[in-house]
């Protein structure tokens, strides 16, 4: 058995009765993977073109044409691949199968005889193998591939992906190393470093692991292989933007082991230290480890936005220095925070530490949910925290922020990887070491563990902050360790009839149930998680002076088809408590008080200070619904009436 599958339940074990994510498996599987797959073979008029099936079917000489697109276009099909992967580990669906055994051998006929794949390179004759590691994108693409051939050989048993990629993985590890005649470089967009462990964890080969740990090894080491590529002659950019390139976009700029913070591209850097962590926990690399939990603490402690994004900036998708979260021009990518979310379960799994959790749940429930609409079929590919839509014109810096959901994009790699993190949900439930049991999130769910042990979780979370747990069967496992959510308040443990002093049991946020001597258990977790006012930190200067609403792992927002516009005029009064109320569509809205400043004057800039101070109920959304009905002004952030002491008194 993998280690994979000793530390998690496998998807065909784990079936998911949650009311609310299984509208969201429900969305994937019966609208966003056809939609996606219409998109990829550009059947929806009204969306930009893909051509991502198109390109292999060039490739693959069934048709005459050229290549059309980004040069990582291939990843989009492969991204979807693994979306339908996860969708049949779990549930029957054949035409999604068909689909996805033809998409299989269309990938294998575009494949080279030596095992070289990338329809772009491919249908590029001019374009030499390998030779701009620093823009090329041929190790990202290998990476894809080798992820979705994994997940579908594991859903499915079908070898024919899996020996596209193996073939790929070879030549790869034969074609990088410190060997002569072998090419000492590494990627420029991370992402073959986790593959490939993937790849060595379900083969048993380890080659695979130790190019994945080369690859960590040579990065920013001695002289730096992306300025070295610069100087050869001929040398000439693909992107404009990489004139004057900086190592720290790519995460190059020191060996891995040496960086304390986290830099460039966000989706990279987040790729990047998913990489580190699989090779440490496969090589017991402690330094490796130390490394990521190192980047891991600067970026939830200086440059994670509230809702658990990341990438401060719009231009080049980044990161920038700590504190700098910019709410209305941030970038913010869904596949960072899907990236964010990876690195998260990763680390809790290591440590077992419930703080990761906490920070993975809450970009699943707010930025990656908010990356799709609720009908599946349009998609954020930036996720700002405030929008003016008047503000966001084209050929401007707010270029990139958009006041609606697209229906597709000319780099369209969020929307695939929104399906694919949706449809691998049971894979995050639980975690798995010796005779432990770990609830990381909590969704309804029954699920058979590796021993036999039969699990059943009943919960309406986060609407409701009940779960209840009943095991049956218990045969290996000796310990569950619930989460304990950080914000969780008056949580109780009733074991049976009983309660249980859980304080007692806490280890870094998991409440430890002992199960020795028992075959069946019964187990109801209650807490309390108000909707509550939350203030950043006073170095983030587009937040001072302003408040946010979050209700257990979800953030709020302001929208202006309940409150009206401006929503700058808007001002909370944090003396009375924000109230919630189910709505008749079951999502939980929050209720606040406040002003909003008023005035007749139409000037510009003004000395009168006459204006009103109109006190009013104002209403705030989920942040992942926001955007699903009239399209309007947006914030998280608003601005937080302050009462000042009274004067008088000294």
């Amino acid at each position: 058995m993998s280690m994979q599958n000793r530390q998690t339940v496998s998807l065909d074990k784990i079936h998911i009765t949650d009311e609310f994510w299984s509208r969201y498996l429900d969305l994937v599987q019966y609208e966003m993977l056809p939609y996606q797959w219409k998109a990829i073979n550009d059947e929806i008029p009204e969306a930009p073109p893909s051509h991502s099936i198109e390109n292999f079917r060039i490739a693959a000489h069934e048709k005459e044409g050229a290549y059309y697109g980004a040069l990582f276009q291939d990843t989009d099909v492969y991204k979807w691949l693994e979306g339908v992967s996860y969708i049949l580990a779990q549930r029957c669906d054949s035409f999604l199968e068909q689909q996805a055994d033809k998409v299989v051998e269309l990938i294998a006929q575009a494949q080279c005889d030596d095992g070289y794949l990338d329809t772009y390179v491919i249908l590029h004759p001019e374009y030499e193998r390998w030779s701009n590691l620093m823009e090329g994108h041929e190790l990202y693409c290998a990476g894809h591939l080798i992820e979705a051939a994994v997940a579908y050989y594991c859903a499915t048993g079908k070898h024919m992906i899996l020996t596209v990629a193996t073939r790929f993985a070879d030549l790869i590890c034969q074609t990088f190393g410190d060997g002569d005649g072998q090419i000492h470089g590494y990627p420029g967009h991370p992402e073959i470093e986790l593959a490939l462990v993937k790849l060595a964890d379900v083969t048993g080969n380890g080659a695979y692991l130790r190019q994945a740990k080369y690859f960590l090894d040579r990065r920013g080491s001695g002289k730096n292989w992306f300025l070295a590529e610069e100087e050869r002659p001929g040398f000439h950019h693909q992107f404009p933007e990489f004139a004057d390139y900086d190592p720290r976009y790519s995460q190059s700029h020191l060996p891995v082991r040496e960086q304390k913070t986290a830099e460039g591209h966000a989706v990279r850097a987040v790729y990047l230290y998913c990489g580190m962590v699989d090779v440490a926990e496969r090589t017991q690399d402690e330094t490796l480890l130390r490394a990521a939990g190192t980047i891991w603490d600067n970026i939830v402690g200086r440059r994670m936005y509230l809702t658990g994004s990341i990438g401060s900036s719009g231009v080049l998708e980044r990161f920038t220095c700590d504190y700098d979260l910019p709410n209305e021009r941030n970038y913010s990518e869904s596949c960072a925070s899907i990236g964010l979310l990876q690195l998260g379960i990763r680390l809790a799994r290591l440590y077992k530490d419930a703080s990761y959790i906490d920070v993975a749940e809450l970009a699943l429930y707010n930025t990656v949910l908010a990356g799709v609409a609720l009908d599946g079929k349009s998609f954020f590919y930036v996720n700002p925290l405030e929008v003016v839509p008047e503000t966001c014109m084209s050929h401007t810096s707010m270029a990139h922020v958009k006041p609606v959901r697209q229906k597709w994009f000319g780099v369209a790699c969020c929307p695939p990887n929104i399906a694919r993190t949706i449809a691998s949900l049971g894979l995050f439930v639980y975690s798995l070491e010796d005779a432990t049991v770990f609830l990381n999130f909590f969704v309804s769910n029954t699920a058979d563990l590796p021993d036999g042990t039969h699990i059943e979780v009943k919960t309406d979370y986060p609407r409701e902050n009940t779960i209840e747990v009943m095991m049956s069967e218990i045969k290996e496992i000796r310990t569950l360790a619930i989460r304990v959510p950080h914000f969780a308040r008056n949580y109780r443990v009733i074991l049976g009839s009983q309660e249980i002093p859980y304080a007692k049991t806490l280890h870094r946020g998991y409440c430890h149930i002992a199960l020795d001597g028992v075959q069946t258990v019964s187990i109801r977790i209650t807490f309390e998680a108000p909707p509550v006012f939350v203030r950043a930190n006073s170095r983030v200067a587009a937040d001072a002076g302003k408040v946010a609403i979050k209700r257990g792992p979800q953030v709020y927002c302001a929208e202006e088809t309940d409150n009206g516009k401006p929503l700058s005029a808007v001002y909370v009064d944090t003396s009375h408590r924000p109230e919630e109320q189910r709505a008749e569509n079951g999502v939980v809205t929050v209720h606040f008080s406040g002003y909003r400043r008023t005035g007749n004057s139409t000037a510009l800039y003004s000395t009168d200070d006459s204006f009103i101070m109109e006190k009013t109920e104002f209403v705030a959304v989920p942040y992942y619904c926001w955007g699903n009905r009239t399209p309007g002004e947006m914030a998280v952030w608003l601005k937080e009436l302050i009462r000042l002491p009274d004067e008088g008194k000294k």
